[in-house]
């Protein structure tokens, strides 16, 4: 059996992502998204899960690149000093690397997300993180225990393919090459824990985006069992583009998983479109 679970990111982070997910859910093949608790639009994203009772919700865990739930003077090796995230994951490691990043705090504040979004009464899917910080040894420990106290017992396994989608410099080779590392480390970890994921991984990893194209490639070739695709959905590129700092076609995503074309070779080839509460 052959089946897709599409999962859009960073839910909660705009409204603008948050629309996304909502036509992507209603006339597309998008059933699983997962929730970042620090985003502006975090309450938005609340209330669309519980309209659409078959939209699989899990956390993003966030380190990197976004704002904190605790007050940064509780987690001072976290953040900068305007109290956000520092701007992206090679920041973030540079630091973890050198010792400069406390494993306490992360358990603190990465407790302090799960408790948020727990106190709106959602039951969780599964786990991700934000730039895929949760592969990293000594973090995947914390968020797999975290997980398992809150009855999550399903997760993303990022094992990228070097070779999925263009590779236009050294940097995107070295940045699928790592991952793919870490995120074999991680599903040992995982599978010591009995921690269910997909078997395979599809989304494109160094800031390309999922097209209708890769979508149809992807399906003509879908390997037996369950194939993850990783999106960053959105409505409207040039105000996310601003708000993210990160030139990514949100829309063009959006558009590759409401294709009609997409959503018919899928009936065709009776490909089942699922979210992770389906892996148990």
């Amino acid at each position: 059996m052959k089946n897709l679970i599409v999962n859009a990111d960073d839910f909660g982070r705009h409204e603008l992502i948050n629309r996304a997910v909502e036509r992507a859910f209603n006339a597309g093949c998008l059933k699983s998204a997962t929730l970042m608790a620090g985003g502006i639009a975090f309450d938005d994203a609340v209330k669309l899960t519980k309209k659409f009772c078959r939209l699989g919700v899990g956390i993003h865990f966030t380190l990197a690149n976004g704002n904190p739930i605790l007050p940064p003077k509780e987690i001072p090796t976290l953040v900068t000093d305007t109290g956000t995230f520092h701007g992206d994951y090679i920041k973030f490691l540079k630091r973890y690397l050198s010792g400069k990043i406390s494993l306490s705090e992360i358990r603190l504040e990465l407790a302090a997300q799960l408790e948020k979004i727990l106190r709106t009464g959602l039951t969780l899917t599964h786990f991700d993180s934000h730039q895929h910080l949760h592969h990293v040894p000594g973090i995947i420990e914390i968020v797999l225990d975290l997980a398992e106290n809150a009855g999550i017992k399903s997760m993303r396994v990022a094992d990228t393919k070097i070779f999925d989608g263009e590779l236009k410099n050294i940097g995107q080779f070295v940045g699928r090459l790592g991952l793919g590392s870490l995120a074999k480390f991680a599903a040992h970890q995982a599978h010591k824990k009995n921690f269910a994921h997909p078997e395979h991984f599809a989304g494109i990893v160094a800031g390309e985006s999922v097209s209708e194209n890769f979508m149809l490639n992807l399906i003509e070739n879908l390997r037996e069992g369950t194939t993850e695709v990783m999106l960053h959905p959105g409505t409207d590129n040039k105000i996310l583009q601003d708000f993210c700092r990160w030139e990514h076609n949100f829309e063009e995503e959006l558009a590759a998983v409401t294709s009609p074309k997409i959503l018919q070779t899928l009936a065709e080839k009776n490909i089942s479109t699922i979210n992770f509460s389906d892996l148990r």
